[in-house]
């Protein structure tokens, strides 16, 4: 790869930012992560690949260090990941989740405008704009109906993305990505909790595993397999935007029953629901339709879920025995 490969990645602490990383550097890149606040700081999921990276300080909050950002970097590509991510959150902050997704995309894109235009950018948005959609699985074109502060920053994001594709010939794609997981994903999303529940009870560290509705139909995906479907997406003549999904559905309780599958349990013995945890049942099924990346970029998803389930039960297994191991 030759040295004018460069990127710029928002949200470079977290699980999509860690793994894009690690593939950018791997395909010979030079990475820039954009952290929050001092780039001492501890980089999360991303601190292993510390020594490798550069750093920049930002906030989604304040458009002018996203310029500043840009313009120091200087990158060749931009993937925007950075955003809250906590869906019910979004309720408590409506106002702040929409200048930190909606607000910041439109920061980057304008800096891209005036810096440098030949910038290609990837800005993450998420099969949640499409809400209560008419149909299931959901492709590009499938009319949007979101139905949460979140959902809404997000459509906003992507329908500028697009606006701003055709108006200033901007290289930019909007990723609609569905539900992907790792052993990186924070423990307070249900697939972090039913997988680490599951090595705690097999370790004798738990006695239960309590969740809510184990009805919940969900699209997940191995989120290394996400991020490489946005770098294909940036290597492409034309930008557009592309729908980043396994296309298969499967419930809570599915997921739960996998997990426990993998230390040996039956999952019934040990799951409660508590009506509390119970949210309205969605009346679409959030499934993507992949039929588009796996035809123009020739994406293919190389993690399956079952695996998926495995690699994140193992991580919790290994992690909570050396928690448990005295040093």
């Amino acid at each position: 790869m030759p040295p004018a490969a460069s990127a710029l990645i928002t949200g470079i602490t977290g699980q999509d930012g860690s793994f894009l990383a690690e593939l950018l550097l791997e395909k010979g890149y030079e990475v820039t992560g954009l952290v929050r606040g001092d780039v001492d700081r501890p980089l999360g999921c991303a601190e292993h690949l510390r020594e490798q990276l550069q750093l920049v300080g930002a906030d989604l909050l304040a458009p002018d260090s996203l310029r500043r950002a840009i313009d120091s970097a200087r990158p060749r590509e931009i993937y925007h990941l950075a955003a809250p991510s906590f869906v019910p959150a979004s309720w408590e902050r409506p106002e702040e989740t929409i200048a930190a997704i909606t607000g910041s995309a439109a920061a980057i894109l304008q800096a891209v405008r005036e810096l440098d235009a030949s910038t290609r950018v990837f800005v993450s948005a998420s099969g949640a704009i499409f809400g209560d959609a008419p149909e299931s699985p959901q492709r590009e074109d499938t009319p949007c109906r979101p139905t949460t502060p979140y959902a809404i920053a997000k459509l906003a994001a992507h329908q500028l993305v697009g606006a701003l594709r055709e108006h200033d010939r901007l290289h930019a794609s909007s990723g609609i990505v569905y539900n992907h997981e790792s052993e990186r994903r924070p423990e307070q999303f249900v697939t972090r909790r039913i997988t680490r529940g599951a090595a705690a009870i097999a370790l004798g560290l738990q006695d239960e595993l309590t969740l809510g509705n184990l009805d919940a139909v969900r699209d997940w995906s191995f989120a290394g397999d996400i991020v490489y479907g946005a770098w294909l997406m940036l290597q492409q003549d034309r930008a557009d935007d592309y729908v980043l999904a396994s296309g298969m559905p499967h419930t809570v309780a599915e997921l739960a029953q996998a997990a426990f599958e993998c230390v040996d349990l039956d999952v019934e013995r040990y799951l409660r629901v508590d009506p509390r945890l119970i949210r309205p049942q969605e009346k679409t099924p959030s499934v993507g339709d992949p039929t588009k990346a796996r035809t123009v970029l020739g994406w293919e998803p190389q993690v399956p879920f079952e695996q998926l389930v495995e690699r994140m039960v193992a991580a919790d297994l290994r992690s909570l025995r050396a928690a448990a191991t005295p040093s």
